[in-house]
């Protein structure tokens, strides 16, 4: 067992999250690597002080190239808005570190295009944060579907629908500013990766991107509200994907529904420990959908939990990512999903805006 300095930059919703995650990874999971909490850095010295007080850090530092050139800090976890991502992330390969990056990988596809030539240059370790697709439930959707259990798959239907923005009297702020910050640049690329990870590469998209409250109290809104994309997978089956931070009501609706010739499934993120599936066999009138509450026998559950049916939460999805991290870093080898596996995202999106500028379907770039 060996100690593993760890940097955080960003000490906000997701910092804290990580924060959480690296102080209870050893004990969940048994790591090799034990985390040292060691340095934190947000946008002011006071507010990393804060941080570090409550997240229990040794250090903290308003000036992220603290943290970055810390000989005692040895990985770096990224957790601050996705403009700085690039910088970061080029920073720490250029030091020697590994880098765990949020989603988006970048604000634009030039930075995570920039990001992905940086890390694989420098050869070292890299993931990106796409949480809930290491759900205990969707791991095992991935497994059913591996298996052929529904058999060939023909259509994949996906969303990730919000209502944080859904009152149209909330006053413009940060979110309501700049493409990076709309609906496609923050919600889109989790389903974007879940669609990539159970249906394998898109091949073509067409795309219709909207802002629905153009103006808020106290500013315009220059960004995407919603956004929906029709796609072609390149195994042939169809697909539909929704985003939304509008959508009244939807809280964490990140769900998804697959058709296959034998059988189908659904999952919605909002109960998170529970898979419907659906087998194409037996008498007529007994079919319907199974309910599969997660338990021990799913994957990456027993660590948290000893009795079926008593769920997983978010917070430990990140703890799933940070043991990720850990074996990443302890072996040298690559854990899905990397720096790269973020560019496919980021390029998908990319090309659903000039789908949606042009009106018609467009090929998706093969990286």
């Amino acid at each position: 067992m060996a100690e593993i300095g760890i940097g955080l930059i960003g000490g906000g919703y997701m910092g804290k999250a990580h924060a959480v995650a690296m102080a209870a990874v050893g004990a969940v999971f048994d790591t090799a690597l034990r985390p040292r909490l060691e340095m934190l850095a947000a946008s002011s010295d006071a507010s990393a002080e804060r941080y570090r007080a409550a997240y229990g850090f040794a250090r903290a530092t308003g000036d992220w190239r603290n943290v970055v050139a810390d000989p005692r800090v040895d990985a770096i976890v990224i957790a601050s808005p996705q403009t700085t991502h690039r910088a970061i992330a080029e920073a720490a390969f250029a030091a020697e570190k590994p880098v765990f990056c949020e989603k988006p990988l970048g604000a634009s596809l030039e930075d995570a295009q920039a990001m992905v030539a940086a890390a694989e240059a420098s050869g070292l370790p890299n993931m990106i944060g796409f949480n809930y697709v290491r759900t205990p439930a969707t791991q095992l959707v991935r497994k059913l579907l591996s298996s052929g259990e529904i058999g060939e798959v023909t259509w994949f239907r996906g969303e990730h629908t919000e209502d944080f923005l859904a009152d149209p009297t909330l006053p413009a702020t940060w979110r309501t500013t700049g493409r990076a910050n709309g609906c496609m640049g923050d919600l889109s690329p989790h389903m974007i990766n879940c669609a990539l990870a159970l249906m394998g590469p898109m091949a073509e998209v067409s795309a219709r991107i909207d802002t629905v409250h153009a103006t808020r109290p106290g500013g315009e809104v220059d960004n995407d509200d919603h956004g929906q994309m029709m796609v072609r997978f390149a195994s042939g089956a169809m697909g539909h994907l929704y985003f939304s931070r509008v959508a009244t009501g939807r809280k964490m609706g990140y769900a998804y529904e697959i058709h296959g010739t034998k059988g189908s499934i659904r999952f919605d993120q909002e109960d998170q420990n529970a898979v419907h599936l659906y087998r194409a066999d037996g008498p007529d009138a007994t079919r319907g959908f199974t309910k599969i509450l997660t338990g021990p026998e799913h994957p990456d559950y027993l660590p948290f939990c000893q009795g079926p049916g008593h769920g997983t939460g978010y917070q430990d999805q990140i703890i799933i990512e940070a043991r990720d991290l850990l074996r990443a870093i302890e072996t040298g080898d690559a854990i899905w999903p990397t720096f790269r596996d973020g560019l496919e995202v980021s390029r998908i999106i990319d090309t659903a805006f000039t789908a949606a500028e042009t009106g018609g379907w467009v090929s998706i770039p093969q990286i």
